[in-house]
Order: structure tokens, then sequence, then C-alpha cells
């Protein structure tokens, strides 16, 4: 990956943005497009569009979400301990001993999750395998309530403590790629597709509140009024101990992007990744997606009266957890496989299922 692509990544992963407070990412987004696009807007709902030739045709539009899981203040009791809920999926499993960050007005305040020590545990209370969010608190350290209301809020967004790290050659480690590597790759391949020359008009779009309902991904493909709509999310891996592989198919890092094959893909799109990545010998997987799928592409597949929509799915291990893998080699090939789809497409193709 190149040295301002990787710092791109990074820092949007080391940059807060739970759903619902995802400006400071779309900042960054913008100040990085901003020498390559025609056209760059934010809407009402937060969702950044980064367009070329906007007033070509047909209309394309990619997708990935810049929203990450994460908690919120709801309470701080009378010892100055914080009490929060999920916004979005986050399992409470592995949020005990976690080092969490509260994004205050005043500024960042660290924590850890607290719990009842295994020593003072009833048996009841050790052998309960669910761990409930309602057992855990954010300790920051605070004297008392009056204390902790100097720093933090209730309605304070929390997050993993945010940082990527490297694991060998070419993996990393983040909180948070699902999805900023959607926003990421769709970011990347407009790059990609601004050197050479198109026909159509393509709008990148970093979608806000995916994880609450696909929000982002609603509004703006309303608004953009594509013809045709890829989004990019991430992919669970089966390359790890005890994986799933006849529920999920054999997929594993490094061997490319994942191609979504099923309702939520539009049969023409669908096979022009695939037919895109063989003649370009780009690495990719094939998945089954049997049902309408939990990303951007269900939404965009709805919009209006129909987009011609797809998937492609960056490998992801780990995936909604402090610890999410991906590979970086996945997001480069993801960004090719985008940018020479979106060169291929003009007026000429129809895209109605026959």
């Amino acid at each position: 990956m190149r040295a301002e692509s990787l710092e791109f990544l990074r820092a949007i992963q080391e940059t807060p943005s739970p759903s619902g407070f995802e400006q400071p990412v779309q900042q960054i987004v913008r100040e990085q497009m901003k020498s390559v696009a025609d056209e760059i807007r934010t809407d009402v709902h937060g969702n950044c569009i980064v367009a070329l030739n906007p007033t070509g045709s047909p209309r394309v539009m990619l997708a990935g979400h810049c929203d990450q899981i994460g908690l919120m203040v709801t309470y701080i009791n009378n010892e100055g301990f914080v009490h929060f809920e999920s916004i979005g999926g986050v399992d409470a499993a592995v949020l005990p001993g976690s080092r969490l960050t509260v994004h205050a007005a005043k500024g960042i305040v660290e924590g850890v999750v607290g719990r009842k020590a295994i020593h003072l545990m009833k048996a009841e209370e050790r052998d309960k395998a669910k761990v409930e969010m309602s057992d855990l608190w954010l300790d920051i350290g605070a004297r008392n309530r009056a204390d902790a209301e100097k720093r933090v809020a209730v309605g304070d967004p929390i997050t993993f403590r945010l940082g990527m790290a490297r694991l060998g050659r070419d993996l990393v480690a983040s909180p948070g790629f699902d999805d900023k590597v959607g926003t990421f790759v769709v970011m990347e391949a407009l790059r990609l597709v601004a050197r050479r020359k198109r026909t159509c008009a393509l709008f990148a779009v970093s979608t806000v509140q995916e994880e609450l309902g696909l929000r982002g991904a609603r509004t703006s493909c309303f608004g953009v009024d594509p013809q045709v709509g890829i989004a990019v999310d991430v992919g669970h891996t089966t390359d790890y101990p005890g994986a799933d592989k006849k529920g999920l198919g054999d997929l594993a890092l490094g061997k490319g992007p994942i191609i979504e094959l099923g309702p939520n893909i539009n049969p023409t799109v669908g096979r022009l990744l695939l037919d895109t990545a063989a003649s370009k010998k780009i690495p990719h997987q094939r998945a089954a997606a049997p049902r309408a799928t939990g990303t951007d592409a269900n939404a965009i597949q709805i919009s209006r009266a129909g987009v011609a929509a797809a998937l492609i799915s960056v490998p992801n291990r780990y995936m909604h957890t402090p610890v999410e893998v991906v590979s970086l080699s996945d997001l480069d090939n993801s960004a090719k496989l985008l940018a020479e789809v979106c060169l291929q497409i003009d007026g000429k193709i129809d895209f109605t299922p026959k």
C-alpha cells in the first residue's frame, strides 16, 4: 500500500466515529479527497458525498459506512463510576478489562471497564455464561459524582481505545475496521478512477449510522439517485480455529475482496465484478448471500424505484471487537476492483434482470 493511502487509513481508524458522531472522520475524508474530487458535499444526515463528473451518466454510487460501534454514557453514580449502553451491536463479553475512551466536550477521558473480581463472585455468578452490560461500569478515576461530572456527561459517546497496529507484513489490527475500511476503499477507488478516462458520474459516499439500521445509505442513496450502487463492507473470515466454513464459506485474509452473490445483488453487476476480477487478475473470493444482507447494499437496492446493487466485502477477523484484523493487500485489491468496474460502466449496459 502506498504511504499516503496508509496514512489516510490510519487517520480514520484513529479518529472516533460512533454512529451519530461521525463528524471528525468526515472532516478527514473531505480533506483527503479535495484535490481529487469535482464536488464534495455533506448532507443534513452527515453523509459525505464525493463526486467525479457529477452531471454524467449513468450515475454510480459507491458506499462505505464510516460509523463504528460504540457506547454512550447513561448514568454516573454517587461514587463517580460511569454506566453505559451500547451504540450498535457491542458484545458485552469483550468489555471486561477493556480500556475505553470517552469523547467528552472538554476532550478525551480514558477509563477502564470494571467488573466484580472472580474471587468475590458467588458460584452462580461464576457459572453465568452471559455477561450483562448492566453488570459493568467504567472507572475514570473519579473521586465522586461531582468529580466525574467535571469531565464527562450523560450522552457522551465512548469507543474502544483507538489505535492501529501492524501484525506481520500485511495484516493490521484496530477497532472500527467495520466499516471504516469501506469508506477507505470507496475513496481510494474514486482516486484511481480520477486518473483515467471515464463516462459515468461517480459518487463515493462515506455513509453514516449503518450500525443503527442502514440509515445513512437510505438517505444518501435517495439524494444521489444512482442507477448502480455498490456497497463495501466487511465480511467474516473462516481462517481461524473453530470457524464455520459450511455456513459461511472458505474465506481468508489476504486472498482478495469477497464478491457476494445472491438476491441482494443485481445479476449484471455481480457478473461484471466477477468477470472484471478475472480479466484484470485481481485476487478475489466468492460468498453466498442467500437473503437480504445486513449492509448498505440492502438499503441501496430498494431505494426509490430500485437500484442495480452489489456488495464487496473486505475479509475481517474478530468483527465487533477491539482487535478486528484485515489485510492491506485486500484493501488495495478491493479499491482496484471497484475502480476497474466503474471504468466499464456506461450508458450501453442494461442492468435490468432478464
